[in-house]
């Protein structure tokens, strides 16, 4: 175990987050006869202290995978910053915001797709009638997957609605503003409907779908929508919401909470521990090695490789970005070939099958006031997590 001090130098409104709340543990055993060395993240390390001294977030876990193995795993700053300061820890739960969409949607739909339930360049409207309206008859299951629907970002949250149905009926009533497959539009509103036709199609709520068939086959038990109050104490606030109330163990997604909570595109709650065995049993199927991840090894393949239209230099997968303007979480030594995907709440995870690694970032970055920035964060740690990794590519 190694346990480095805090940043000597803190910004006044984060003095608390720091004292007495840094510590890091490489958990890859030491080098023994002809095994490696351990890698050496120090340079990680610096950069994650340095983002919670300078106030990107009020704290960081953060875990790097390699060669089948959780070589390093650090825990600094805070949990939470008011009404009173929390030491961040390895067992925090995060609200995993857009991370729901491959970690969650995407298997799940890719479940139905493997049982032949759909094509991928079936219309939508084929399984979700209403779908046609405001011109959307010729957008596609791949379109919605992709972000190459044309649809806008987010439903209309300019007026009140609540509930299920009524997001039914505005996601059924959005209209496009551009045609399908003319160009990369990053939009909730592709995961929403997603999140229905898993509904549809299944006949099972998506939380209890995303349960039963995704989250309890790869035994992640610290893994759900809607998490119980039990988790309260462990679970890192965002912010207030328009209520003023802080959110804690509420999804932070304002379309999502208006929802109750399970949405496609946002609701999962999360640790580094689950993201990790989940990244883990990812690679090992992809790679066609003994794996609990409940999709087939071609699919994963499929869902990981660009599947944008022919000609779009947005490189998309099923659910899974690849190189976009949002790929910055990659850094500048995972190959385009890895992919991954961000979270708004400042959660990240990035795969490479080509190193066999993964590096896991959680931040609540929103917390308490909304200014947190880990955009440089997720790609320093992961260009020097990489350099650590394979040096050969420096």
């Amino acid at each position: 175990m190694h346990v480095f001090p805090a940043a000597p130098r803190l910004m006044r409104r984060h003095a608390l987050m720091l004292a007495g709340a840094a510590t890091l543990t490489a958990c890859a055993p030491p080098a023994q006869g002809g095994q490696p060395p351990a890698p050496d993240m120090r340079a990680v390390d610096r950069r994650l202290q340095q983002a919670v001294a300078q106030g990107e977030a009020p704290g960081v876990v953060c875990a790097i995978g390699h060669d089948r193995q959780v070589v390093h795993r650090a825990v600094y700053g805070r949990r939470a910053v008011t009404p009173a300061p929390e030491a961040m820890t390895w067992d925090t739960v995060f609200d995993m915001a857009s991370l729901t969409k491959p970690v969650i949607t995407a298997p799940c739909i890719m479940q139905l797709w493997e049982q032949g339930r759909f094509g991928l360049d079936d219309p939508v409207s084929r399984y979700l009638p209403q779908f046609a309206a405001a011109g959307k008859s010729t957008i596609t299951i791949r379109h919605l997957l992709t972000h190459y629907s044309g649809l806008p970002p987010d439903l209309d949250l300019t007026r009140p609605w609540q509930g299920h149905d009524a997001a039914f009926d505005l996601t059924m009533q959005a209209a496009p503003t551009r045609p399908p497959g003319s160009g990369f539009i990053y939009s909730d509103i592709n995961f929403i409907t997603l999140g229905f036709v898993v509904e549809k199609l299944s006949g099972m709520a998506l939380d209890a779908y995303a349960t039963r068939f995704i989250l309890a086959p790869l035994g992640l038990r610290q893994s759900r929508f809607m998490p119980p109050d039990t988790w309260s104490a462990r679970i890192a606030p965002t912010q207030a919401d328009e209520h003023g109330q802080m959110l804690r163990g509420r999804v932070n997604d304002p379309s999502a909470r208006r929802m109750g909570g399970v949405a496609g595109h946002a609701g999962l709650f999360s640790t580094a521990s689950d993201m990790c065995l989940y990244a883990q049993a990812l690679l090992d199927r992809r790679a066609g090695r003994p794996s609990a991840y409940p999709l087939r090894a071609d699919t994963l393949m499929l869902m990981t490789a660009p599947q944008q239209p022919q000609g779009k230099t947005d490189l998309r997968g099923l659910g899974w970005d690849i190189a976009t303007h949002y790929s910055s979480v990659r850094g500048d030594r995972f190959p385009v070939g890895s992919f991954g995907h961000t979270g708004f709440t400042g959660t990240s995870l990035w795969l490479d099958p080509g190193s066999d690694s993964y590096v896991v970032i959680l931040t609540s970055r929103l917390h308490p006031d909304g200014r947190g920035n880990v955009v440089r964060l997720r790609h320093d740690v992961a260009t020097v997590a990489a350099l650590a990794l394979i040096p050969s590519r420096g």
